[in-house]
């Protein structure tokens, strides 16, 4: 869950003739599974994809984020260069300790992902319903993790076993200071 403080400002109130102070607002935002399928539901297209966003869809992204259950609308314009930086930041991040040793470059899917697709690769995979409030990238991290443990282990070739081989051995006679 991301925190964010928006400012407050000052307006002037045109019937009033005078000046008001708007306070500023704590919001709590999360970047999960159900805030992407809120969105997709509105605007019915894949949040996920490489198209640019408008102003607009990304400010609506950022209202299916927030998890306070009464905030001011106006508090969305109001929001600053900062807390655009922090939520970017946070939509980017990893959140997990794992690490993925890729040896071998795979061609990448061009499935388009979708939150209807999410929830069916959680449901497939066993995973508890009460993970589409995570963090979308851990999640992500979660799935990778089951499609890599499911996954039938391949068989190395002749030429990658010699490789392999020829490379412990190098480690070998380094530690133990060894010619052979």
């Amino acid at each position: 869950m991301l925190t964010i403080v928006v400012p407050g400002i000052e307006l002037f109130d045109e019937v009033a003739q005078e000046f008001v102070n708007a306070e500023g607002f704590i919001l709590e935002l999360e970047h999960s599974l159900v805030s992407l399928s809120k969105w997709e539901s509105k605007f019915e297209k894949p949040f996920l994809s490489k198209d640019n966003k408008t102003n607009e869809e990304v400010l609506e992204y950022i209202k299916a984020m927030i998890l306070n259950p009464n905030f001011p609308p106006e508090v969305i314009s109001r929001l600053s260069r900062e807390n655009m930086d922090e939520i970017t930041k946070y939509l980017d991040a990893k959140m997990s300790a794992t690490w993925f040793s890729d040896t071998k470059v795979t061609p990448r899917n061009r499935e388009i992902i979708t939150a209807e697709l999410v929830y069916y690769w959680m449901i497939s995979l066993n995973i508890p319903m009460e993970c589409q409030y995570w963090h979308l990238n851990r999640l992500f991290t979660l799935i990778k993790i089951f499609n890599i443990k499911n996954a039938a282990p391949k068989k190395m070739s002749r030429s990658e076993i010699v490789a392999r081989n020829r490379e412990l051995n190098a480690q070998r006679k380094a530690q133990y200071g060894t010619s052979g």
